[in-house]
Order: structure tokens, then sequence, then C-alpha cells
């Protein structure tokens, strides 16, 4: 049996995954009680993370500039930065600056078929959109979890999250809305 891999994203209204300007922050100012909890919930079980190395030195930058009472230091994020990660890199090398990394260089998609063969645990991917759009058209991707904020970024949304992807039917498997305006979907992806 394989583990499971989640592709997990936060998204504007229009697709966008950050934004490049303007004063919106990570959760575009719409982060509350309900969906910090609900996040630190996520990332309390057993999991190994896997990243893509500008995902990785994104984290590693924005952790290496903040206070302890930034949102980049928020429960969730100080329970994910304590998770096992595998960071999919040709450019990067051990030691990273990480509590229990490991890089693994080479083809994405054999090194992620490999680790869902061996691991014990699920796998989880917040962020690293071209190694997730990759291995989505790789059918590797189980869970494709979406956090939807209700803004639209449309002068200032930067990273499209599934430019240049192929084309997926999407089976709805989980819904839930956060403190009354955040959307979280959690759907079954497969090549249309």
């Amino acid at each position: 049996m394989t583990a499971t891999y989640t592709f997990d994203v936060f998204s504007s209204l229009d697709g966008f995954g950050s934004v490049s300007g303007g004063d919106w922050g990570g959760y575009w100012g719409k982060q509350g009680p309900e969906l910090l909890d609900h996040r630190l919930g996520l990332y309390e079980e057993n999991q190994r993370m896997v990243f893509g190395a500008n995902t990785f030195r994104a984290f590693a930058g924005m952790l290496a500039t903040s206070t302890e009472e930034s949102e980049v230091r928020d429960p969730w994020v100080t329970r994910m930065i304590n998770l096992p990660l595998t960071v999919v890199s040709s450019t990067l090398e051990e030691p990273l600056d990480w509590a229990d990394a490991t890089v693994v260089s080479g083809d994405a998609v054999d090194v992620i078929t490999r680790l869902k063969e061996e691991s014990d645990v699920p796998l989880r991917s917040h962020g690293s959109l071209s190694l997730n759009r990759a291995l989505m058209a790789a059918g590797l991707v189980d869970r494709v979890q979406v956090t939807l904020f209700p803004v639209i970024t449309g002068e200032n949304g930067s990273e499209p999250i599934f430019e240049g992807a192929a084309d997926f039917d999407l089976e709805l498997l989980e819904q839930r809305t956060l403190d009354g305006r955040t959307q979280e979907l959690i759907y079954r992806p497969t090549m249309h």
C-alpha cells in the first residue's frame, strides 16, 4: 500500500497563491481562530512534508527574518517545520536549516513514486506549485486541498496555482467553511 499524497495550497478566489504587492499578508488578512486551529490540527498528525527547492528557500527566508509574533510563526507553521521533510532539489545540499530535512535529487516523479512506496506516513506538500503540477500530471497526487480565501487579487496576484497544469476532473471529498468566510475544499484529482 502506498502513502497518500496531499497537495495543500492557499489560494485567492482568482487562483493566485500569493501577492506581489500591497499589504495583504500571507493569509490575505483573512485568518481567524477557526482557520488557525484547523490548520494546527492538520499538522498534528504524523506525516512527511515534501517541498521543492523554491518553496524550501521561501520558507527558510521567511522564518529567518520573522519575529516570534509574526504569522510566519503561527503554531501550525511551527508544527510543520518540526515534521520530517523531503526536499526535491538538484541545487540544494544538506545540511539544511530544518529539524529533520533530507535533500533528494533526481526526477521529482521518480523521487515521489519511491517515497510513496516506502513511507509509512502520509505525505503533504504545502505550496511547491511547479512540483505539484508535475506530480498531478503523473497521477501521484491523491488529494488537492485548497484553502480558498475570500479575496480577488487581480492587480497584485502572483504565482497562478494551476498555470500550465494539465486538465483534471475533481471529485469533492470534503468541504468546510472556517471563520464564516474561508473555504477549505478537498478533491481527488483524475486526469481528464
